[in-house]
């Protein structure tokens, strides 16, 4: 074996780290979908697999996955456990490599252990605000050997049975993308539904944190695609081509979709349609063209954008519709790499129907989706029914709108309307005497209490609002975040297509200390912000 060259081991080496950043970014990307007060356990829940099977990879993982072949073609032997007995770089016979391939083992490794760490980290998103951590953890750990393992050895090893029988997968549209859905589907059925759904919508508490968490998805993605023929050449700047045109091809196409179906053209529909062209075209990366991939995410737009009603169908409560992005688009790909693969793009793969390669690769395809799927399930069920019943999986249903706080004692966010309100500043440091305090009230004069509900809008500046009061002849002011019920529920758009009927609407509650003689001109101020006088008080106050 030749001298590890250079350029490829660095490749892989970067090509690792991106694919590692992609786990930060599902969290973000997650964590930006749920409520409030569960954002902090949702990114925990993504950041961490990369410690917990970080650690069971290097200890057997890594074995079972591209050890030796047991004689079965379903594992590997355990020669390699804790890899303390390393032998030459990778099997130069794997289905995406050449015998001109030399990289350290290590390096391999490496880049393999990112694409098992985020692959369970996929399900959280389907199952927010109703896994215990310490239940998330141990399935982690069992899964990442028992479920991930075996199936990357079928397919990445070249002694897998799904290897040796023709099915092709470049990058994880089985290995990683159908197997975390069929996990999705099994674990749904241990840990059940949120109260109330589907009646009650979540509304996401940072769309930004989401669109960022996106960004990083679809920038980490070019290692996850580029880097599986583990070279620095032309293969690699295809695969990472194609990644990017299927993404922006999938982009349009819901896009297109939302406008038709929705009235609206909206950001958070962008980047999931991104993600859905994204694991779609992973299977195929390596294996076809430009234009097919535009097609490739085409399809996966058109297909996945419809595949939210999935759940529905399936009466499972998936928070974030990992189903309709990851499981549909992964089994999609798979089947459309039956369809366009080109032989000319890679001389390891195969022609597929629309090449001139007939059946047979769409038919070895289909084996493999049913194959993986049917084995994630099962043991994905009997790991998840096995957690639940040790030490539990599912939270109380008490705490699923509070895991921030029951799992961590703390808050994402401490925030409130009043804080963002706008207010007169400057980027120096401060000097001179503290500001004066609130006006005294003078003893013996008469005060009342005036309490009023505003819309956000007229009242954006609090400055305005503080000064305008304080002419008005008010001692104090205090303002505080405030929700009325409406006769009318307001309709509002949630992200992919979703509505929510809101019956309570936010206000701002203005408390207002003023002399008896200063009501009138107060109650005309506050008039002009737009309180209405039937949801405005007055009330006698004694001085403290």
């Amino acid at each position: 074996m030749s001298a590890p060259n250079a350029g490829d081991t660095a490749w892989v080496l970067v090509c690792a780290g991106l694919v590692l950043f992609m786990t930060p970014g599902l969290a973000a990307f997650y964590g930006g979908m749920v409520r409030t007060r569960n954002v902090l356990a949702m990114l925990q829940q993504n950041m961490i697999a990369l410690g917990v099977v970080s650690l069971t990879w290097v200890l057997v993982g890594y074995t079972i996955a591209f050890g030796d072949d047991a004689g079965s073609g379903l594992f590997g032997n355990l020669e390699l456990f804790g890899l303390t007995d390393l032998k030459v770089p990778p099997a130069p016979n794997l289905h995406v490599v050449d015998g001109r391939i030399t990289i350290p083992t290590l390096a391999f490794v490496l880049f393999q252990m990112m694409f098992a760490v985020i692959t369970p980290a996929l399900v959280t998103g389907a199952t927010a605000g109703r896994l215990r951590f310490g239940g998330w953890v141990l399935f982690l750990a069992v899964w990442s050997i028992v479920v991930y393992a075996p199936i990357a050895h079928w397919l990445w090893h070249p002694g897998g049975w799904l290897a040796k029988f023709g099915t092709q997968d470049w990058a994880g549209g089985l290995v990683v993308h159908a197997s975390a859905g069929a996990a999705v589907l099994a674990v749904l059925l241990v840990v059940g539904r949120r109260r109330d759904w589907p009646h009650t919508a979540a509304p996401p508490n940072s769309i930004p944190l989401t669109i960022v968490g996106a960004g990083i998805l679809w920038f980490g993605w070019f290692g996850f695609n580029g880097g599986d023929g583990l070279q620095a050449n032309g293969l690699a700047a295809q695969a990472v081509l194609n990644t990017h045109l299927a993404a922006a091809a999938a982009m349009l196409v819901w896009l297109a979709l939302e406008r038709v179906t929705d009235g609206h053209s909206t950001v958070v529909g962008a980047v999931s349609g991104a993600v859905a062209g994204l694991a779609t075209v992973t299977p195929t990366a390596g294996y076809v063209n430009a234009a097919s991939a535009v097609v490739i995410g085409a399809l996966a737009g058109l297909v996945c954008h419809f595949a939210l009603k999935l759940k529905y169908l399936l009466r499972l409560d998936d928070a974030l519709d990992v189903l309709a992005v990851h499981f549909v688009g992964g089994m999609l790909g798979t089947l459309l790499l039956g369809l366009f693969g080109n032989r000319g793009v890679n001389p390891l793969g195969a022609d597929g129907l629309f090449l001139g390669g007939g059946g047979g690769l769409l038919w070895r395809q289909l084996v493999g989706v049913v194959s993986v799927v049917a084995f994630s399930f099962v043991l994905t069920w009997l790991i998840a029914a096995g957690v639940q019943a040790l030490i539990g999986l599912r939270v109380p249903p008490a705490d699923q709108e509070r895991l921030d706080q029951a799992q961590q004692g703390a808050d994402a966010y401490h925030l409130g309307g009043v804080t963002s309100l706008t207010a007169p500043g400057a980027p120096r440091r401060r000097t001179g005497a503290a500001p004066a305090g609130e006006p005294a009230v003078p003893p013996g004069q008469r005060v009342r209490l005036v309490t009023a509900l505003l819309e956000p809008d007229p009242a954006a500046n609090s400055a305005d609002l503080r000064d305008a009061l304080l002419r008005a002849g008010a001692i104090s002011v205090i303002v505080s975040d405030a929700a009325v019920a409406t006769t009318t529920p307001q309709a509002s758009l949630l992200p992919r297509g979703y509505w929510q009927d809101q019956p309570l609407s936010a206000r701002l509650r203005v408390t207002v200390l003023v002399g008896a003689d200063g009501v009138g001109a107060v109650l005309d101020e506050l008039d002009r912000m737009g309180a209405r006088r039937a949801d405005t008080f007055v009330q006698e106050a004694e001085r403290v």
